[in-house]
């Protein structure tokens, strides 16, 4: 069954953050999917979410292996209200539990990551990987089917060639809208370590895989054979220091792309110069300071998500503890740092000690660059404005899931006297979480993904 069943719970819910009335963020609700069960099945929760390059077609993918595509309908005359809704498209089963027999080891189905190809014709496509295996799926439409075979009676039994006394001409009729998913290719076989990224190229033929030590570049057409770009495996296994935690193509450049490592830095490289990128073109790292360094330094630097900006101007990393902006032309420090949820720092401990610490939170861009999103605990996530440095608190909470209610900000309290609307932080859930969050790439429309269910949000219309 589909973690989005047609028949579930379908709310209103609210759009998130838009710029209103000077610099106000003005976020409203528009829809929740997903049910409403307090018992979730660990194949429903959401492990990755991502917008097609025209907005047009949301796609999530869970820790059962199904994909599941939304479409935007347009906007109703007798609700002008709302910009159109999201609502199923397509539900597919695009990975199955795997063994391998060779390592004794379990391949789960989770969805890792989900990559829309640009749309060439009437068809869509998109890349969906696992730990181990990569597929491109082809999402079309069908609403014909050819009647009147010659070999075929209309229930498609074959009938007898000799008791067929005159030809006719198979003609199209029209049936009842379908749409088909089908796997194009199947790229498996070249990773030894559990996939964490994959990235099409701006030059739409080729994509990269990047897994804990190696990074792969594919020709979308090509199945049997990657180039190996990266590996930065250790001749000996103890002298490994740190793993690669995600990569991304450059998007108007295709010869270049980076990738980050649990170490907190990123590296840039150029595949003109050398066929093996062992060597970057760039390194960006933050001088750690002396005074603020603990046990628990290391594992909070480690980068989680990397995005360029759209413009290619800029990059974006997220670690435990914040988002970080980096111009590509400066390497020592990051132009912009903004803190997600600072607070915690105090509570770091008791975060090791359930693993929350380990937790891989990703970033995303509005469509102009303007502002960046990333998710907390609690269901909260974040939104910066990067022209006015303002900040938002909001929640995905199905208590708030009023048609077109606005959301309202919410605070942490960090000790001393407790404000009305404040929350304390002792009192975060810590199993309610925000990691996979994405931003319509033309208007104020954003998805977040809190546990099973899938929000959308929009900016306030007045």
């Amino acid at each position: 069954m589909s973690s989005f069943p047609e028949a579930a719970c379908l709310l209103n819910v609210a759009v998130i953050l838009g710029v209103s009335g000077g610099n106000d963020f003005q976020w409203c609700f528009s829809q929740v999917k997903g049910a409403i069960d307090e018992d979730v099945a660990e194949a429903d929760i959401i492990s990755t979410v991502e917008f097609n390059y025209s907005g047009e077609l949301l796609a999530t993918g869970d820790k059962g292996g199904r994909v599941v595509i939304f479409q935007h309908e347009q906007e109703s005359k007798n609700r002008p209200h709302l910009r159109g809704e999201y609502n199923v498209y397509s539900t597919f089963q695009s990975h199955e539990p795997e063994f391998d027999y060779l390592k004794s080891l379990e391949i789960e189905e989770k969805i890792n990551k989900i990559r829309w190809l640009p749309q060439q014709n009437s068809a869509h496509f998109l890349l969906s990987t696992n730990d181990k295996t990569i597929k491109l799926w082809k999402i079309s439409e069908r609403d014909k089917r050819a009647e009147g075979y010659n070999l075929k009676d209309e229930e498609g039994r074959l009938r007898d060639p000799f008791r067929i006394s005159s030809l006719r001409v198979p003609v199209l009729m029209p049936m009842d809208l379908m749409v088909e998913a089908s796997p194009r290719r199947i790229f498996a076989n070249a990773h030894t370590y559990h996939i964490n990224s994959i990235s099409v190229n701006s030059d739409h033929e080729t994509y990269l895989s990047a897994d804990d030590l190696r990074i792969n570049l594919w020709h979308l057409e090509i199945t049997d054979r990657s180039f190996n770009i990266v590996d930065i495996k250790p001749a000996n296994m103890e002298e490994l220091t740190e793993v690669i935690t995600a990569a991304e193509c450059h998007p108007h450049q295709c010869n270049v792309f980076v990738y980050s490592s649990s170490k907190g830095t990123i590296r840039l490289c150029d595949m003109r110069a050398a066929a093996l990128c062992d060597r970057h073109s760039k390194f960006f790292e933050e001088p750690e300071d002396p005074s603020s360094r603990s046990f628990f330094s290391e594992i909070i630097s480690s980068i989680s998500d990397v995005k360029f900006s759209h413009s290619g101007r800029y990059m974006m990393t997220r670690d435990y503890l914040s988002v970080k902006v980096w111009d590509l032309n400066m390497e020592n420090r990051p132009v912009e740092t903004y803190q997600v949820h600072e607070y915690l720092r105090s509570k770091l401990c008791s975060l090791y000690e359930n693993d929350c610490i380990f937790d891989k939170f990703e970033c995303c861009w509005n469509g102009s660059d303007s502002a960046i999103m990333t998710g907390s605990y609690n269901n909260f996530f974040r939104m910066f404005d990067r022209n006015t440095r303002r900040d938002i608190t909001l929640e995905a909470s199905r208590e708030s899931s009023k048609p077109r209610a606005t959301l309202k900000p919410r605070k942490v309290s960090t000790g001393g006297k407790r404000k009305k609307d404040e929350i304390s932080v002792d009192s975060l859930d810590f199993n309610k979480k925000i990691l996979h969050t994405a931003w319509h790439p033309k208007e104020n429309v954003i998805a977040v993904a809190a546990t099973n269910n899938l929000y959308i949000f929009q900016d306030k219309i007045n």
